[in-house]
């Protein structure tokens, strides 16, 4: 009876081993699961991280107030943005020669009468050397500057017709000069505004074949009298002025 009993101990023994041998063969590989490449890493390698940051303990106050503030504000834009989308700077107001030119027989005037329709219009100087208004007739202009007829106009206006007139004058055209001589079209022409000999003598459509083409003679007009120079093709112009160009010798 023992030995059939310890011969049956050894049976099981052996069947447990054998079962737990056969679960271990059995037993199926686990699988692995790598992370998926990214695609930055693939292409430039390991990706950039940035550094955390540090955190600095504050109770409040003044130190917090500062870094709140650092913290809303943008951060500035490279000078070259800056510079590109800055604000465009006023343009000049274009120079008028009004101002200093002075008027004279010819001249067309634009004179303007705020809130008066019937004194607003365009007056033209006369041989006098006057423009003739409405109620207060004809006023001096020649010699003046157009300020200073303005302020003529508005003083006679004062003088028991407008309270508070308010007038303004600008040249409406120049008078036109004069181009004589050795020219294809001798004449009378409108003076364009920064003319000089050489454009005026294009106008009069150009030099006859006997002129002489270097210098010419211009004969300026001014209240105090008459001036008259010999000046090379590239002298300016005034209105009024004359040109005569001189017939050469050979």
């Amino acid at each position: 009876m023992r030995v059939a009993r310890a011969f049956r101990w050894s049976v099981l023994a052996a069947s447990a081993a054998l079962a737990l041998g056969g679960c271990v063969q059995t037993t199926g590989p686990v699988a692995m699961v790598q992370p998926r490449p990214d695609l930055d890493a693939m292409a430039y390698g390991t990706p950039y991280s940035a550094p955390r940051p540090v955190v600095v303990a504050d109770s409040g106050g003044a130190i917090s107030a500062l870094t709140n503030s650092f913290a809303a504000a943008p951060a500035p834009a490279p000078a070259s943005v800056r510079d590109a989308y800055a604000a465009p700077r006023p343009a000049a107001a274009p120079v008028r020669n009004d101002a200093s030119y002075h008027l004279d027989a010819g001249d067309k005037l634009r004179v303007v009468v705020y809130g008066q329709e019937g004194l607003t219009n365009s007056y033209a100087i006369d041989a006098g050397g006057a423009i003739t208004m409405p109620l207060i007739g004809a006023v001096p202009a020649r010699g003046r500057s157009t300020a200073g007829l303005a302020g003529d106009i508005a003083a006679r206006l004062r003088n028991g017709y407008i309270r508070e007139p308010s007038v303004a004058v600008e040249i409406e055209a120049y008078r036109p000069f004069f181009i004589l001589g050795e020219v294809a079209a001798p004449g009378q022409y409108p003076y364009v505004p920064n003319m000089t000999v050489e454009s005026a003598v294009a106008i009069a459509g150009g030099f006859s074949p006997r002129a002489k083409r270097d210098v010419v003679t211009v004969t300026h007009t001014e209240a105090g009298g008459a001036m008259r120079a010999i000046v090379p093709l590239g002298t300016p112009l005034a209105p009024g002025d004359t040109v005569f160009v001189g017939e050469r010798w050979f």
